[in-house]
């Protein structure tokens, strides 16, 4: 170790954000994301474009987190203070990790340090230790993005276990397509947050899947919003423009209804009254408000994350990193990055 202080930089590259972070003995202090708007007139993310994004970004953006976190020394002395470099591992598009992890091999060897792998789930669940306010182990943490809907047990920052997750499409996905539905634009999922704070959610019902156990489905949803909307505009073909937010509050309001339900179930089973959100969804205002609602009814102690923790971002990267690190959980050069992979 090269001084008494343990500083990790974190680099995130699994979809459409660049980022990157620096972490000192369990301290955020930079976290720079750089967004790639070209996939707007898409409808969602290409592939080939994100990693393209992806080269043009990782140099500058990680220069401007060690620059951030360093004011006052040269790049040279910054890089020499660095004990280890964490990029995520997996999941996620894989030629975009394979930009960011190809960078990190190359910078770890660069420097002579070791390499961290991280899984973007793990770290995800971990963005809720970045903030003074931490949960106490074992903690339940609900982790709801895109692709992703998770209920993981926390026994320690390295031993999670999922006891829940989406059977077919993430929460993520049934608010993005249910917004293309609707004809907003991508990404479509904070579009709805938008037009639900002024609208009814009470106006219309949507069915509450009936799946046993702890694990969530969201297709039939999808459908049942699909054939509701095919419906109403057969016999209004402006329904939609004149419904608005009372549409987008009621799609919410039923996607956030079928989570806390679960997690309320899971609290009950496990015991555990510690209780965290994490993951892009998180940043939804219904599911906050209503998961503190909840956790109030119920006792239980709540975290979130910061909004700038619970999108992508490298924070949770580093922050994995800087416990993986003390746990001498290393990776070598020949760590290869995966599309999909298990905990």
């Amino acid at each position: 170790m090269k001084s008494g202080k343990i500083t990790i930089l974190g680099i995130e590259s699994s979809c459409d954000e660049t980022a990157a972070s620096v972490c000192i003995d369990g301290k955020i202090f930079s976290n720079i994301i750089a967004n790639q708007s070209v996939h707007e007139q898409y409808g969602g993310v290409v592939p080939e474009l994100a990693s393209r994004a992806h080269i043009q970004n990782i140099v500058p953006v990680v220069n401007t987190a060690l620059q951030t976190s360093f004011p006052s020394a040269n790049l040279h002395n910054i890089l020499k203070t660095v004990n280890a470099i964490a990029f995520t591992q997996a999941p996620g598009l894989i030629g975009s990790l394979l930009v960011g992890s190809q960078f990190a091999k190359s910078l770890a060897l660069s420097l002579n340090i070791p390499l961290v792998g991280v899984h973007h789930m793990q770290a995800h669940v971990l963005a809720n230790m970045i903030d003074d306010q931490k949960p106490s182990f074992p903690f339940l943490c609900l982790t709801v993005s895109g692709g992703h809907t998770q209920i993981v047990v926390c026994d320690s920052p390295l031993v999670m276990k999922v006891i829940g997750e989406s059977i077919d499409d993430a929460a993520g996905e049934a608010f993005d397509k249910s917004a293309k539905l609707l004809g907003l634009p991508y990404p479509g999922g904070p579009l709805i947050d938008k037009y639900a704070q002024t609208g009814n959610p009470d106006r219309f019902t949507f069915p509450e899947p009936q799946i046993p156990g702890l694990n969530f489905s969201f297709s039939g949803l999808k459908t049942s919003i699909l054939y509701f909307l095919e419906e109403q505009r057969s016999n209004n073909e402006n329904f939609i423009e004149h419904n608005l937010a009372d549409i987008c509050a009621s799609i919410q309001q039923r996607i956030v209804t079928i989570l806390l339900n679960k997690l309320k179930k899971a609290s009950l089973q496990t015991g555990i009254k510690d209780i965290c959100l994490a993951g892009g969804v998180s940043a939804n205002s219904g599911l906050r408000k209503r998961f503190e609602e909840m956790g109030k009814k119920y006792q239980w102690n709540t975290f979130i994350p910061e909004f700038q923790y619970c999108t992508d971002n490298a924070a949770m990267i580093a922050i994995t990193g800087y416990y993986k690190f003390k746990a001498n959980e290393f990776s070598d050069l020949s760590v290869s990055p995966t599309a999909r992979a298990e905990w």
